[in-house]
């Protein structure tokens, strides 16, 4: 083992039974091995709130997940992150001015009289469009329970907004029966988010993507289908529609690491996910061949290290760390949009 995880484990060893650490599935390999929960957004902001007799929580993700476990989290709890500049591309596609702007708009139009519209935001998103949500009455979902929570927000209005990726939107959708010709792409930058009209929509998808998964196209799956004859393909939701339709399987990062372990010995599956989890998929399945799509990396997740790990832990013993900062006028709304999510699991 190396020196600098023989001296994390010395720091843990310190801080005892108050700290948890959460590591992303995206996450190197390194910090996986120390973290003392792994999961995916929806497991880990389910950690969070779970936990007892702790008052550390030491978030190795990007940005968007250290805040929602900070909104989640009791009042005599702390939520660190050891890479606070560690943001999320997709989340940033989201800014507030521009949110506010479009639900202004829409609301104001003369074709939505009548109408009742129910945000919904991934948890790929940032805290202040959290607040948002909940602010109008609506949830947080992730990849695993999106259908679930749209389902909920049909009960509650007839139009969805939904942030910040539009392909997860349209994905989730689709396996509900919702048709194409009743969803429309809110774009931003276009007047009137380039809608023309609102009649028979059911479902406005923000104009947002992970960058991670726009990576994978139909060209890798079909170049794999046709070479590899009786392999499988395992794609996330945040693909884009057409490489989902030719998958074997779709899910969540949670998903998919359980649905690969139970498959046949010797069995050859490509994975389109970020390339931290396929090789853990690798490592953790030695009886399959299990294989990337395409190498896609996510830099903001790398930017997390065992260096700023062991700094993080460092700084927490010193009292010098500084918390996630959770403002209550986000975190009051931020906490209903949450609650909604993990009632909904």
């Amino acid at each position: 083992m190396e020196k600098i995880q023989e001296e994390i484990l010395e720091l843990k060893k310190q801080l005892g039974s108050e700290l948890l650490i959460l590591g992303h599935h995206y996450q190197r390999h390194g910090i996986v091995e120390l973290a003392d929960k792994i999961g995916d957004s929806f497991g880990l902001a389910k950690a969070a709130a779970e936990a007892t007799g702790v008052k550390s929580i030491v978030f190795c993700g990007v940005r968007f997940m250290a805040e929602s476990a900070a909104i989640l989290c009791r009042d005599d709890q702390k939520v660190y992150h050891p890479e606070p500049e560690a943001g999320c591309p997709m989340a940033d596609m989201a800014p507030m001015e521009a949110v506010e702007e479009a639900w202004s708009i829409l609301t104001s139009r003369p074709d939505y009289k009548a109408r009742k519209m129910i945000p919904v935001t991934y948890m790929n998103s940032h805290a202040p469009l959290k607040g948002f949500t909940g602010k109008h009455g609506g949830a947080v979902c992730t990849s695993s329970n999106a259908k679930k929570v749209m389902d909920w927000a049909f009960t509650q209005g007839d139009l969805i907004l939904f942030f910040p990726d539009q392909h997860l939107g349209r994905n989730t959708a689709k396996l509900m029966g919702i048709k194409e010709e009743e969803m429309r792409v809110w774009y931003p930058s276009k007047p009137d988010g380039g809608i023309d009209s609102l009649e028979g929509v059911k479902l406005l998808l923000w104009n947002g993507h992970c960058p991670v998964h726009m990576k994978f196209t139909v060209r890798d799956v079909e170049f794999v289908k046709k070479n590899f004859p009786g392999c499988l393909v395992a794609v996330h939701p945040e693909c884009p529609k057409e490489v989902v339709d030719l998958a074997d399987a779709v899910g969540s990062t949670t998903h998919l690491v359980d649905w690969i372990k139970d498959l046949p010995h010797k069995t050859r599956v490509f994975v389109a996910t970020e390339v931290n989890l396929v090789r853990r998929m690798q490592q953790d399945n030695p009886h399959l061949r299990v294989e990337m799509l395409s190498r896609s990396l996510c830099p903001t997740m790398y930017m997390v290290d065992l260096f700023k790990l062991k700094r993080s832990l460092e700084k927490i013993i010193d009292k010098t760390e500084e918390a996630v900062p959770m403002p209550d006028e986000i975190k009051g709304d931020a906490l209903k949009a949450l609650e909604r999510m993990l009632a909904l699991a």
